[in-house]
């Protein structure tokens, strides 16, 4: 059951609007807090999000299971955040694509029995690979050249698009799904995500209209963003109904990541990490959990931030502690990045990298390969775990769907085909052809 009361910055990152805006619609009256300065959802029911949470069925997509061993091809697989989920969910990885060697590795030691093609997928053939139903991978997005081009498959040659739509031409699956950071929604004013409309028009595939997921909503204790998109062979249309995933009844926190309790059954284990030099460690002490570089002295201000303090911007990413009672901001390839600070909420020290794992909700049991720095990238790359879950399942119940209308297309067809055969044996036989009232049964 939902939460029945949430902070006003947690309030926040449900709406996707900042803490100040917040206030603000208190101050206003569009919304009203209690004494305690906590909501309670259950007053906050017109805005769409909130009923989404209050009215999830989460617990119903759980119970979708699949009807029979799908097939997939996983490209730029990375450290495995989306390939776990889907595995969950129902799928098995006939193939994976990657070419980072650490990530490849990391694959290979959890998952023995998956078959890891370790490259540059441009010299990938696919075509080898048949029956396959369902392609994935998180292409990175490059820009496109468009001067005196017609936006379409040929266009996109030398970017990873290119070869992500080039392995769904030669395999024709019948669903695939791509994943993006969501700036490919505006990147060079729309004209990218045109020519991927376009491409995907041309290879013989519907796009379900892309959407921005926030993982927050699916059970993953991080404010981070990805855009999906989800394409479904043309012959196939009719037969699909496609939803996108429900969202959890709550959301998770930095403290359900780290330690004993809903996600994990112990606290975060001991692991590997980064350390602040001396001199960064004095500073970062200052600041209490769920701040930043504001909350210092003026002077350390300015020794800290350096040319920064002079400029306009929150810049609120800058000596950033974290907070058990939040989620965990976005994680990046670092977590000791000046810009992009993700310091523990109560010790003076950049995250593990089991606490990095963590909080993409990887399992414990879930050993990454190479360096630390190695391990951090790979970890601050990948999909969710819990939101590849999410989606996995609303994949696994489009393809069942796909699978059982056309089940009941084929019957039909072979009824039909059956009254046919007896009405021309009738007629060979000089029998009036009038008796064939009913379809056998």
């Amino acid at each position: 059951m939902c939460n029945k009361n949430v902070s006003a910055s947690m309030l926040a990152d449900i709406m996707s609007v900042s803490k100040r805006t917040i206030e603000s619609w208190n101050k206003n009256g569009k919304i009203t807090a209690l004494k305690n300065g906590e909501y309670a959802l259950n007053n906050l029911k017109h805005f769409p999000q909130i009923q989404a949470m209050l009215e999830s069925n989460w617990e119903k997509d759980l119970r979708i299971t699949a009807m029979k061993p799908y097939r997939s091809i996983e490209l730029f697989a990375g450290a495995g955040g989306l390939a776990i989920g889907l595995e969950k969910a129902g799928f098995n990885a006939v193939v994976l694509n990657e070419i980072d060697k650490n990530a490849c590795n990391t694959l290979r030691y959890n998952r023995p029995d998956w078959h890891v093609v370790e490259g540059d997928i441009s010299h990938v053939d696919f075509s080898y690979y048949q029956d396959i139903d369902f392609v994935s991978g998180g292409f990175p997005c490059q820009a496109f050249s468009y001067a005196g081009n017609k936006l379409g498959f040929e266009d996109t040659r030398g970017t990873l698009f290119f070869e992500f739509s080039r392995v769904i031409k030669e395999i024709q699956p019948k669903v695939f799904l791509a994943e993006n950071v969501r700036g490919l929604l505006s990147h060079d004013k729309g004209k990218t995500l045109a020519t991927i409309r376009s491409v995907i028009h041309e290879l013989g595939y519907t796009l379900i209209e892309p959407k921005i997921l926030k993982a927050i909503f699916y059970r993953v204790p991080q404010k981070r963003e990805r855009l999906f998109l989800v394409g479904i062979r043309n012959d196939l249309v009719e037969h699909a109904n496609f939803s996108w995933p429900e969202p959890y009844s709550r959301v998770l926190t930095l403290a359900d990541a780290l330690k004993k309790g809903e996600l994990y059954q112990t606290d975060c284990p001991a692991s590997q990490g980064q350390v602040y030099p001396k001199r960064k460690k004095e500073i970062l002490e200052l600041i209490p959990p769920g701040g930043c570089w504001v909350d210092l002295p003026d002077d350390i201000q300015k020794e800290y931030m350096q040319k920064s303090y002079f400029l306009g911007g929150g810049k609120t990413g800058m000596a950033r502690r974290l907070s058990y009672d939040n989620p965990s901001l976005t994680l990046t390839c670092a977590p000791a990045q000046k810009q992009t600070e993700r310091c523990h909420p109560t010790e003076t020290r950049p995250l593990t990298i089991r606490e990095y794992a963590r909080i993409q909700t990887f399992p414990d049991d879930w050993t990454f390969t190479g360096s630390v720095s190695s391990q951090y990238k790979q970890i601050g790359n990948a999909v969710p775990v819990n939101l590849a879950y999410a989606m996995g399942q609303k994949l696994i119940e489009l393809l069942n769907g796909i699978e059982q209308n056309l089940s009941v297309e084929q019957t039909l067809l072979n009824q039909h085909n059956n009254v046919e055969h007896i009405y021309r044996d009738n007629k060979n036989n000089g029998d009036h052809p009038s008796i064939l009232v009913a379809c056998p049964s």
